[in-house]
């Protein structure tokens, strides 16, 4: 197998135009590269920006993403969508992948229960309705005989 060279990003720029470089040599489309670097940028001012992302590690990754699901009650995809950002900044753009196993508090899922009207309900709006409207709602709940 061959042994591939790792990108390494210029580092005389600052650490987001590294993890610019670095999300575009990997070909992360735009918006991608937009959402990750907003999520890391985040996860810097969550510190209050005295520490580079160099200097922490799992503590305080754990930290962040669990202030995000109790605090900012964000849903699941989004915390992964913020996890994911930050892995990619310590394994690519830093060079500082996290060895131990993040275990933040998760997100939790929120059912979606779907919206059901009852045949009283259906009937009153029905009752609002005329024209050719009428014609597609009734047909729409089956309400429209041969």
């Amino acid at each position: 197998m061959e042994n591939k060279r790792k990108f390494r990003p210029d580092p005389d720029p600052k650490l987001m135009d590294q993890v610019r470089q670095v999300l575009r040599y990997h070909h992360y489309a735009y918006r991608t590269e937009n959402t990750y670097c907003d999520w890391i940028v985040r996860f810097i001012k969550y510190f209050g920006a005295k520490k580079h992302p160099r200097d922490m590690g799992k503590t305080e990754i754990d930290a962040y993403l669990s202030h995000l699901a109790t605090e900012r009650k964000v849903s699941a995809s989004t915390q992964r969508q913020a996890l994911n950002a930050i892995i990619f900044l310590y394994r690519h753009a830093l060079d500082q992948p996290i060895e131990e196993q993040i275990e933040p508090t998760r997100a939790k899922r929120h059912p979606r229960l779907p919206v059901v009207m009852t045949r009283n309900e259906v009937q009153r709006v029905l009752a609002h309705m005329q024209g050719i409207h009428l014609l597609m709602a009734k047909i729409f709940m089956g309400q429209v005989s041969a």
